[in-house]
């Protein structure tokens, strides 16, 4: 996926969100994004299991 971008193009993107979000936010913004993450593969799981447990129940 981030194959063709290299350490300076990456350190470019940094310094832009550094810029946008501010150093303080940052943390912030992280959590929020790995929370959001987290609960996007807790919601898959769990339709996943769900849907295991209808094909087993329905024959």
């Amino acid at each position: 996926m981030f194959g063709s971008l290299g350490l300076p193009e990456l350190l470019i993107i940094l310094a832009i969100v550094v810029l946008i979000f501010g150093v303080n936010k940052l943390p912030r913004l992280g959590k929020g994004l790995g929370e959001g993450i987290r609960n996007f593969k807790d919601s898959v799981k769990t339709e996943k299991s769900d849907e295991a447990e209808d094909n087993g129940s329905s024959d």
